[in-house]
């Protein structure tokens, strides 16, 4: 039996035994499985949600779960949080102005988030479907920084590595490298940890830009756009919700992401491409007119 060390594994994996069959030939040994528990936000001694997550950088998901979500305005109104390990998972307890917690009883969201769930327990359409404001100040991005981001990306992703089963949102400087990288089983909780790593850094939103490793749906543009990110590259595709979000929220948003090529879904016009890229094109597009002349 192959042997995994605990302790050499990532924080968010954990060792387990699988009996594998590989052409006709069957092996016992402990492989490398991603964590999944219920993480519960309690806001003030209230409780508020339970989403299944992996248990790391518990810090960031409290404060960017609480920005994203549009629970507080800013990182000066989270005021504390605990982590506090149970039977059935952990809490976080947060404090947050009282205010802002009566808002909160108000909305009446108290919802249970199995792990891909981003608007489950929305009681009414205006509390699933959010609209923020559009971002201003969106940087521009060039063709190679896309690259060397997703590139970076792939090799920063520890947990995904050893366990093939979690997802990652990384943030990226103007010129392709990734500053900041948090994985999940979650895709918006990985985006909320990562905006927390952001504001604990005091990294600006218009500073660079974001890649997610997983489609974009409605709930990462939204959630991107409420912390002030407007431009956002996923691997996968994006859902027509999501573009017509990202147009409104004058949000970049860019599908299919890879080394050799991407899809441009909302306002392209901050993605600079490459000289040889932009000469290819003027040249395919001069042979189409000669053809057409023709």
């Amino acid at each position: 039996m192959k042997v995994i060390s605990e302790d050499r594994l990532p924080k968010g994996a954990v060792a387990r035994e699988v009996e594998r069959h590989r052409a006709g030939v069957v092996a016992r040994l402990r492989d490398a499985i991603a964590e999944e528990i219920p993480v519960a936000f309690v806001y003030n001694e209230r409780p508020h949600a339970v989403m299944m997550a992996t248990p790391a950088d518990l810090d960031d998901f409290a404060l960017g779960f609480s920005l994203s979500e549009g629970i507080i305005d800013g990182a000066a109104q989270f005021e504390s949080v605990a982590i506090v390990e149970a039977l059935a998972g952990i809490e976080l307890r947060i404090g947050i102005p009282h205010a802002k917690a009566a808002v909160l009883e108000d909305r009446v969201r108290e919802l249970t988030g199995r792990t891909g769930c981003g608007l489950c327990g929305a009681q009414t359409l205006d509390a699933a479907v959010r609209h923020p404001p559009a971002v201003a100040g969106v940087p521009e991005v060039p063709e190679y920084a896309l690259r060397r981001a997703l590139a970076e990306m792939q090799k920063l992703q520890v947990v995904n590595a050893a366990t093939g089963a979690v997802h990652a949102a990384a943030w990226a400087a103007l010129d392709g490298g990734v500053t900041l990288l948090r994985e999940d089983v979650g895709r918006h909780n990985a985006l909320d940890k990562l905006i927390g790593a952001m504001q604990r850094a005091a990294i600006d939103p218009r500073s660079g830009f974001l890649l997610v490793t997983s489609r974009a749906s409605y709930e990462l543009v939204m959630k991107a756009a409420t912390v002030g990110i407007g431009f956002l590259v996923a691997i996968s595709a994006p859902t027509a919700l999501a573009i017509a979000l990202a147009r409104e929220a004058n949000v970049t948003l860019v599908g299919f992401a890879r080394a050799d090529g991407y899809g441009v879904y909302a306002n392209g016009q901050r993605l600079i491409a490459d000289a040889a890229t932009a000469s290819g094109a003027a040249e395919r597009a001069g042979k189409s007119r000669e053809g057409q002349g023709a």
